[in-house]
């Protein structure tokens, strides 16, 4: 077996990248307007339409609104940041063929990584920005703490951004992405976004505990109820353990399938 030498990667060749991708997004605002209209419709639907007939969450006394929008400002988060790295890499790698134009010159495959996984870091920011606005505005913001969720929404992205990448490299062709969503889909449903873990059967919640989204719906959800604690550690630490084993994942085989 060989062994695969994955390239470095420098600040300014990345940001060479980063700067291609803005220059692109610069032209339209669609796609940052089209990553908060599903999460404000769960939002008003679920959040608020539900929440007239839950009325406050046991154990937390807050109303079920302002319960669940810290958890779906992270899911817009994730979703932001995982499909600019599967579905626009997919589409760039496998359609496009941009990689293979970009690797002539001083750009290395890990300079395009590091490059697409900031890029969606930044988006994912500006969404979350966005939402934490509406949020505001709509009264649901109860603490101060809840401004954690931006550098918060960064790591999430970070995570989530790299774990698109590593799985963008093992897709066939686009009917492989019903096989993403037959994981995110239900992920999205029962990682504490809508009810709390204590729902569930005490056999269940290790693993709903082993998800991603459970801890970045915590890392967001806690300071936004201005419950800071050593635990929120746990969380950080679990998403930049999962992001950068995804981008070792993503590099080797981005590497693999672009240099051979």
């Amino acid at each position: 077996m060989s062994t695969v030498v994955v390239p470095g990667w420098t600040r300014r060749r990345a940001l060479a990248l980063i700067e291609r991708n803005f220059m692109i997004y610069r032209r339209s605002i669609t796609p940052l307007l089209n990553a908060l209209v599903e999460p404000i419709l769960y939002l008003l639907s679920i959040g608020v339409g539900v929440g007239l007939l839950v009325g406050t969450v046991p154990g937390v006394e807050v109303p079920y609104a302002v319960y669940v929008a810290p958890a779906i400002l992270a899911t817009t988060a994730m979703n932001t940041a995982f499909n600019q790295t599967s579905f626009g890499v997919f589409t760039r790698m496998r359609i496009e063929k941009t990689y293979q134009a970009i690797l002539p010159t001083p750009l290395s495959v890990t300079d395009i990584a590091v490059g697409e996984v900031t890029s969606a870091m930044i988006n994912a920011l500006l969404t979350t920005i966005g939402f934490l606005t509406l949020m505001a505005v709509g009264g649901l913001v109860t603490s101060a703490w809840v401004l954690l969720a931006l550098p918060a929404s960064v790591l999430i992205a970070y995570a989530f951004a790299a774990g698109g990448l590593a799985v963008t490299t093992y897709l066939r062709d686009f009917s492989d992405f019903q096989y993403i969503q037959l994981f995110m889909l239900p992920m999205y449903l029962f990682a504490t976004t809508f009810y709390p873990l204590s729902v569930y059967p005490a056999a269940v919640r290790p693993l709903i505990q082993a998800l991603p989204l459970y801890h970045s719906i915590e890392l967001v959800r806690e300071p936004a109820l201005g419950r800071l604690g050593w635990d929120l550690l746990i969380p950080v630490v679990y998403l930049l353990a999962f992001g950068s084993i995804a981008m070792i994942v993503a590099t080797r085989r981005m590497t693999r399938m672009m240099l051979r």
